[in-house]
């Protein structure tokens, strides 16, 4: 008990000392209406699997890099340091959940289910006890994941080490599907897969992207992979109730893939402008100056020419920026006009594998 006790304080100390020694980065990506916009990483691995770092490394990561929450998904039946680290399923995530609550990472239990295809890699999040998981048939682990209350997602569908020749929907995906034992799927995990994108809006899947990151991570040069959460409120609960109900987007690179329910109010929600009446007439020119507060640029094209007025074909709302878009008048009817529609099309925000959001400005002329 002295032991353990003693364990715990020298534990709390190296957390306090990694929190006052560190910095934390801001990601910007905004809130929508009615919901929190929070950046999680819901797959992961540590030494307990076949990942090359300690359980409380990653929660350090994720506090420097912004995120709300993570998922220490280590694999159940793959666990190639086993000699060396010596531990049943859950220690992974008992070593990091001090640090998470002190560092206020929201913390996910979660594994990750390892077969081969079909059904492939499946990652079992929100469970309660990953030990009872280890079971030779692979639907009766799938079925104790569900029975525990798992959100459960199909993990990298496009991997060519499982599908290298043509990437498929099994029957058992569908048996899963139809049985309430598979609920998303990974649209992006280091390369995106437009086959699983399609599955989310064919299926009504919840859209997920993650890092499955096993070494350290090194962002030096962007941002991981992330599924934006769409919660009621930042919480495990919040998050739970979010993936269940579909809310979610997947920001990779420089690109959000997603529904356009939440795709298009993200969009707006990024951006400030005026609106005051421009008072547009023909052969005259107004600019609007756009201030994208969002860590994303957003690039635009022109999906259909105004009506009186002229627009860019192009422009890059650049992150962090101001950019003016000029509007000329080509009608004498225009100054009459009481709103100027202008409809662009989000080349990098992502409805479907060939499918851009459409979104609508709407400036005041009169």
């Amino acid at each position: 008990m002295i032991k353990r006790l003693g364990f715990i304080i020298v534990l709390l100390i190296v957390c306090s000392e990694f929190l006052s020694a560190q910095t934390r980065r801001i990601i910007n990506i905004p809130d929508i209406d009615g919901y929190k916009t929070l950046k999680c990483d819901l797959h992961m691995h540590t030494v307990f699997s076949d990942g090359t770092v300690w359980p409380t490394v990653r929660v350090e990561e994720a506090w420097k890099e912004g995120l709300d929450a993570i998922s220490i998904t280590d694999h159940i039946e793959y666990r190639p340091h086993s000699i060396d680290v010596v531990a049943d399923h859950n220690r992974s995530y008992d070593l990091a959940k001090p640090l998470a609550n002190q560092s206020d990472i929201l913390l996910i239990k979660g594994t990750e289910i390892t077969r081969s295809m079909p059904p492939g890699h499946l990652n079992a999040l929100f469970i309660t006890n990953a030990n009872l998981l280890e079971l030779e048939d692979v639907q009766a682990a799938i079925k104790e994941a569900r029975d525990q209350g798992a959100f459960i997602m199909w993990n990298h569908p496009c991997w060519d080490a499982q599908q290298p020749d043509s990437v498929l929907w099994w029957k058992e995906h569908s048996y899963f599907f139809e049985n309430d034992m598979l609920h998303g799927i990974e649209v992006y995990n280091w390369e995106f897969c437009p086959e699983a994108m399609d599955w989310a809006n064919e299926k009504n899947l919840t859209m997920l992207g993650n890092s499955d990151v096993h070494g350290p991570m090194d962002v030096s040069d962007g941002h991981r992979p992330l599924t934006l959460v769409f919660a009621k409120n930042r919480s495990i609960s919040g998050i739970k109730e979010a993936l269940f109900n579909r809310r979610t987007a997947v920001y990779f690179d420089n690109i959000i893939a997603g529904r356009s329910e939440f795709l298009e109010p993200l969009f707006f929600e990024s951006l400030e402008y005026s609106k005051t009446p421009l008072k547009l007439k023909n052969k005259e020119s107004k600019v609007v100056n756009i201030t994208n507060n969002s860590d994303v640029d957003y690039e635009l094209e022109l999906v259909q020419p105004g009506v009186g007025f002229d627009a860019p074909e192009s422009i890059t709302l650049k992150a962090h920026h101001v950019s003016a878009l000029s509007l000329s008048g080509n009608s004498d009817e225009i100054a009459d006009t009481g709103n100027l529609n202008v409809y662009y099309q989000v080349k990098n925000m992502l409805t479907g594998v060939d499918d851009k959001l459409v979104v609508t400005f709407t400036f005041r002329n009169n």
